[in-house]
């Protein structure tokens, strides 16, 4: 590749790199980032949780885009919390008119209080946000549920390979939550894993991607990373697509 092929690709990284990006919606490299699904439905799982419950949590509901689409199945009462202040205010736009309560909580939050009181919630929610499991057990109604779905620490391990770096957390797995867990009042009563792939059509939407998720590749800039990317162009006009391997996991507890 001559110097020319090289500035033109960056200067289209570059623009990928400042896309705006809200909330946890990646609608903008949708038809260029397909990842495969786990056998479970997070979404159906937690609307049928919703069913008999009178009080709901959803902990950390980044842009309140997941919460909002099961709107047709909120109980009495619904709440939402945040810690990141753009999208707490982004979620109070989005929930507020639908009558959910949306609370800005600390940044640190898994070593602060959760401002509710003991035994306040049927259902506590929680999808790819962290989690402190003495609060979700105190602040839970006896036979409560709590649902969560996490990203699991290994996750995209090839991808960091890439760029030289590796998984922050590759302790955080389901075995690892499991356990954490059973130091609670909470059963697990459902936990599964899975393993699939997400596709990259093009290294724009890679861009887009890592400076959306930093903690992938920490320290993340077209400018930082250009000669990886450009590997990644190599690779790309060879097979036509960017495969990286994703990890999920989910755990259904009841309160005792």
């Amino acid at each position: 590749m001559d110097r020319k092929e090289s500035n033109v690709l960056f200067q289209q990284w570059k623009k990928e790199e400042s896309e705006p990006f809200t909330g946890w919606d990646f609608s903008y490299i949708a038809e260029r980032c397909i990842e495969e699904q786990p056998p479970w439905s997070y979404v159906n799982t937690a609307e049928n949780l919703m069913l008999p419950s009178e009080a709901v949590l959803d902990l950390g509901t980044g842009g309140g885009e997941i919460l909002l689409s099961m709107k047709d199945f909120f109980p009495k009462r619904v709440v939402a919390t945040e810690d990141f202040p753009p999208n707490f205010a982004l979620a109070r736009r989005r929930l507020s008119p639908y009558g959910v309560e949306v609370v800005e909580t600390e940044s640190a939050s898994l070593r602060q209080k959760l401002p509710f009181a003991d035994d306040e919630f049927d259902l506590v929610i929680n999808r790819h946000s962290s989690f402190n499991i003495s609060e979700v057990t105190r602040i839970l109604k006896s036979h409560g549920f709590f649902l969560t779905e996490q990203v699991d620490g290994r996750a995209l391990k090839d991808l960091c390979q890439d760029f030289n770096c590796k998984p922050q957390w590759p302790f955080f797995t389901l075995d690892f939550v499991f356990n954490v867990i059973k130091s609670t009042k909470l059963i697990v009563v459902d936990a599964q894993e899975w393993e699939g792939k997400i596709y990259f059509k093009d290294v724009g939407a890679l861009v887009y991607f890592l400076k959306a998720i930093p903690w992938i590749v920490p320290g993340f800039t077209v400018e930082t990373h250009f000669e990886h990317l450009l590997k990644l162009q190599e690779r790309i006009e060879r097979e036509e697509k960017l495969t990286f391997i994703q990890r999920l996991f989910l755990i259904k507890a009841k309160k005792a």
